[in-house]
């Protein structure tokens, strides 16, 4: 635990039991806090917060939420820190751009995708947890809006389960954008890319895995073969969870013509509430159902990873050919 503290340094502070997991080598799923303040309505955000940590232990996974606190990032937040979290007033959101500013003013944030990956490839997490990762927005051609998570998949080696990217992007740009960064998607049960609140896209993964042990092998051989960018996990929504495609049709539209006023960090967030709205809370509900289906799959692949590396497969990845441990994936194939 002190070499943990020792290596990420007066910025970073780990907690006892995550750094415990992490030294020993038991399974740990990392997971962001942006859902707690703008992700989700209050007081969904921070009970969902909790579910998520939960469904993580009863897969055998240590959770590691994290999030920004007096300057400080905290991986393995406290109930306290996220109920502080939730009732900000006007809570931070943090992204790679604003990162370090942010610590170094002593402030208060909830950790992005881009975030979260960045402090947990710092931390030595390698699966993490979210709903959707963000990506090419629509007209993007025009105004160049696109995703630090994108770069953050570039850079950070971490295995990023989601439903797939946010329904409200450019998700054919955002597909091809990951393959020209070298970024791998896996589809759990699934050849198609998810949409979110929706199981299909049109859009093909580049690997469909049935099974948790062929997930788990082909991320551990993406680390063997020393590729440095992240994976996309992609783990579509239970097929009764997702919204219905005539709702879903219908809302998105109207929240993307509402928001062609809206820029930068602003559009995301008015874009999930205007769906809240539009769809009587059922996207929320969605929402809720997917997060904790990925939390899942995150704990499954976590301790199938770990399992591994207890055979005398140690990480960092060794050179030779690995495997994972036998079990059915999770997700609804």
């Amino acid at each position: 635990m002190d070499m943990v503290h020792k290596i990420l340094g007066r910025f970073v502070s780990v907690s006892d039991e995550v750094a415990a997991a992490i030294t020993s080598g038991r399974p740990v799923v990392a997971l962001e806090t942006t859902l707690v303040t703008h992700g989700l309505p209050q007081p969904d955000g921070e009970r969902v917060a909790a579910a998520l940590e939960e469904a993580v232990r009863a897969g055998g996974a240590t959770p590691a939420t994290i999030g920004i606190l007096d300057g400080c990032v905290k991986v393995g937040i406290t109930q306290a820190d996220l109920t502080r979290l939730a009732a900000a007033a006007n809570p931070v959101k943090v992204n790679l751009g604003n990162f370090a500013a942010e610590v170094a003013a002593g402030g208060c944030g909830s950790t992005t995708v881009a975030a979260t990956m960045f402090a947990a490839s710092k931390a030595g997490i390698r699966v993490f947890a979210t709903g959707g990762i963000g990506g090419v927005h629509r007209g993007a051609i025009e105004t160049g809006d696109v995703s630090a998570d994108l770069t953050a998949l570039s850079r950070y080696p971490v295995a990023v389960v989601c439903a797939g990217a946010k329904a409200i992007l450019d998700l054919p740009r955002t597909v091809e954008m990951l393959e020209t960064l070298g970024v791998p998607i896996l589809g759990v049960g699934t050849d198609e890319f998810p949409a979110f609140y929706r199981r299909e896209s049109g859009l093909r993964v580049d690997r469909r895995c049935d099974t948790m042990a062929d997930l788990a092998r082909a991320v551990r051989t993406h680390f063997d073969l020393g590729f440095t960018a992240g994976l996309v996990i992609a783990n579509p929504v239970p097929e009764a969870d997702a919204l219905p495609k005539d709702l879903h049709d219908s809302a998105l539209g109207t929240a993307l013509a509402e928001a062609i006023e809206v820029s930068g960090r602003d559009v995301t967030p008015y874009l999930l509430d205007r769906m809240r709205a539009l769809t009587g809370g059922a996207s929320v509900r969605t929402n809720e159902k997917l997060l904790l289906n990925n939390a899942r799959v995150a704990a499954d692949l976590a301790v199938a990873l770990a399992s591994a590396e207890s055979l005398g497969m140690p990480w960092p990845p060794a050179r030779e050919a690995r495997s994972g441990s036998d079990g059915k994936a999770g997700g609804s194939p």
